[in-house]
């Protein structure tokens, strides 16, 4: 895990997210769950409708499945589902392609996890082209 690379991912989705939403986001705590306690999101706009986590994870160098990622992703799911349904609670993940299994990690992980997620949307952010894509 490298945090430098984490934190310039976080950085160039935030860039994405005020283009399209026209508005700030920053990192932000917000109470979640009984009894209420501060969980830190990655990025929250400033009208505080949209709640963002950040993960900047690869296929493994043999294009296997991280399972250890997909469990801190499992996670991030789980914070988000503490959020009230009002709001826009998306997962975005950096796009990494395998050509081994035809698709992304995010493809691959809202696959296997959709029954999960409960109106959390994955995205995938292209680093290159800087685009945002909502995966279905």
């Amino acid at each position: 895990l490298n945090p430098k690379k984490g934190r310039d991912f976080e950085e160039k989705v935030c860039q994405a997210l005020q283009k399209k939403y026209k508005q700030n986001f920053s990192k932000k705590a917000i109470c979640i769950g009984n009894p209420p306690k501060k969980h830190e999101f990655d990025l929250v706009s400033s009208d505080g409708k949209y709640i963002i986590e950040c993960k900047c994870y690869l296929w493994t160098k043999g294009k296997n499945i991280p399972s250890a990622k997909i469990a801190i992703l499992n996670e991030a799911v789980f914070y988000l589902s503490h959020i009230s349904k009002n709001k826009y609670r998306f997962l975005i993940m950096k796009k990494d392609f395998s050509e081994k299994r035809q698709e992304t990690l995010a493809q691959y992980y809202f696959r296997i996890n959709r029954h999960l997620l409960g109106g959390v949307k994955i995205l995938e952010f292209n680093e290159s082209s800087h685009k945002l894509r909502a995966i279905k």
